[in-house]
């Protein structure tokens, strides 16, 4: 596999503050990562939320239809179960359920054995004037790169 599959969440580092992070697989039907490995998916819109069971499955995650794929081809958004260590899933269970955090997908990627990943972050969502402060300091770190290279 010469070529690096790297799906990013570009608007959760400004949407959210990140407190922790964690890889996760995902569980997938054959035609799924077959669209992963082409870049076809999205991760924009996608969270992640516990079931009864305190299983972790990731929501609105958006892979596209693999074209060579017949009548067995697989839906484009559906629920897709995560895989963590059970003392993970605990700690991000009682994280989420008694302070209120969230859990957000940062990047999906393959890894070296081939299999399909999901960097998750336990997050914190920002208030507006967070989001004028990042936007401010941006601007600023901009303007001093200018200044540098007058």
């Amino acid at each position: 596999m010469n070529k690096k599959v790297n799906v990013l969440n570009k608007k959760a580092k400004f949407e959210y503050q990140l407190l922790d992070q964690y890889t996760a697989g995902i569980v997938l039907t054959g035609t799924e990562i077959k669209s992963i490995r082409l870049s076809r998916a999205s991760i924009k819109e996608s969270f992640c939320e516990f079931n009864d069971n305190q299983e972790l499955f990731i929501i609105n995650m958006f892979i596209d239809e693999y074209e060579y794929g017949n009548h067995f081809n697989h839906k484009t958004k559906s629920e897709r179960k995560l895989l963590l260590n059970k003392k993970e899933l605990k700690k991000l269970y009682k994280e989420v359920k008694n302070t209120g955090l969230t859990i957000i997908p940062l990047r999906l990627f393959i890894n070296e054995k081939g299999y399909a990943k999901v960097l998750i972050s336990l997050a914190k969502g920002k208030k507006l004037y967070d989001k004028r402060q990042t936007i401010k300091n941006r601007e600023n770190k901009i303007q001093l790169q200018r200044l540098k290279k007058t």
